[in-house]
């Protein structure tokens, strides 16, 4: 790892923060609806919605749901199920709640009103160190080092960081570092330009190193392989799951059951989900109409891809003792209409499919 060239040495006439700096004021995205704000509560609900998600996906969601909950107040008063209506398609649910759950620690904790340091705001419910400083640098003016994905993947191709950060001692080392190259001044402009460097030029597969400000000195692109950089050996192994669901309709009605809360998807409202199409398809035996296979639904999660495979079955009409022995099968939900489920909080994946065979 080589620190000086960015540290005001002779072969660095401007330190690596003031490039950063200087970059983001002529460079940087300055026209995202939660810069130019210091409110906490807009400042906050940005950054956990970015998290692992594009700032395209993202821009839309944000604006309604600050329309639906302007503020923090409003968020904590609402039913959690309005909460995860809003963010259904966005993904990483848990994120939902523990915005819900921080807001109502807010407003619990603290009058309603965000503190003005990283080390309080990190003790909120899902709001992690580099999120806290994040919050704290823009809206109170902390010098706090922010270390999210796209930052670590510029600080440590700049610095040549060689250590393994799937190891707890080195993710502390470079949190170490990344504290060491704050600046004095200008810290919003800083760690705004750190996020943009990011997620516009050192990208994760095709950095554009001449764009960056930081070309002159980092060790990744004089090493011919910034790709190589951050050094992560721990990987995950990817698992794959196929789980049936049941669809089941009477007249203008389907049945939708909650889902547990904890696990994927928790909390969100769901098709009935069984771990083998057999059992489904046992259940179904002893019910009226003749079950329709539609076609499966493919989607990735963080661990593991996972297939889908929906069955519809249609209740006679009116027919109040299908319904009952329908329910005793069922896992407990309710009857919902196909426009009051789609604006429920549903899985993306459940969701697309109401809305292409729900006709």
């Amino acid at each position: 790892m080589r620190t000086e060239d960015f540290t005001g040495g002779e072969a660095a006439p401007l330190t690596l923060s003031e490039r950063v700096i200087a970059w983001q004021r002529t460079h940087g995205r300055h026209g995202l609806p939660w810069q130019g704000t210091r409110d906490p509560y807009r400042v906050w609900l940005s950054e956990i919605m970015l998290q692992q998600t594009q700032v395209s996906t993202v821009l839309a969601y944000y604006e309604r749901f600050l329309a639906r909950f302007p503020d923090v107040a409003t968020l904590a008063a609402a039913p959690l199920d309005d909460v995860l209506a809003l963010w259904s398609g966005l993904g990483y649910y848990s994120r939902a709640r523990n915005l819900h759950r921080c807001a109502q620690a807010v407003m619990e904790r603290h009058g309603g009103r965000f503190p003005p340091s990283s080390e309080a705001l990190a003790a909120l419910p899902g709001i992690g160190r580099s999120t806290a400083a994040a919050i704290a640098a823009f809206c109170f003016g902390e010098r706090a080092a922010i270390l999210d994905g796209n930052v670590k993947r510029v600080l440590t191709r700049a610095l040549g960081f060689e250590q393994d950060l799937s190891q707890a001692s080195a993710e502390r080392e470079l949190w170490a570092q990344a504290t060491a190259l704050l600046p004095r001044q200008g810290i919003e402009t800083y760690t705004q330009g750190l996020m943009d460097l990011g997620a516009t030029v050192c990208t994760l597969r095709r950095p554009s190193c001449l764009l960056c400000p930081l070309q002159h000195g980092c060790v990744g692109r004089e090493q011919g392989d910034p790709t190589r950089y951050p050094v992560k050996t721990r990987r995950l192994t990817r698992g794959r799951r196929r789980h049936a669901l049941l669809w089941l309709r009477q007249g203008d009605r389907l049945w939708l059951t909650q889902r547990p809360d904890s696990g994927v998807w928790a909390s969100l409202w769901s098709l009935p989900e069984y771990e083998n199409v057999d059992g489904l398809v046992d259940r179904l035996s002893v019910l009226p109409g003749e079950a329709e296979l539609l076609p499966a639904v493919e989607h990735a999660l963080t661990h593991f891809d996972w297939t889908l495979q929906p069955w519809r079955l249609e209740l006679p009409a009116g027919d109040e003792s299908a319904r009952a022995a329908a329910e005793a099968l069922l896992p407990p939900g309710r009857w919902v209409t196909l426009e009051e489920a789609l604006q429920m909080g549903l899985p993306a994946p459940v969701r697309r499919l109401l809305e292409r065979e729900g006709g």
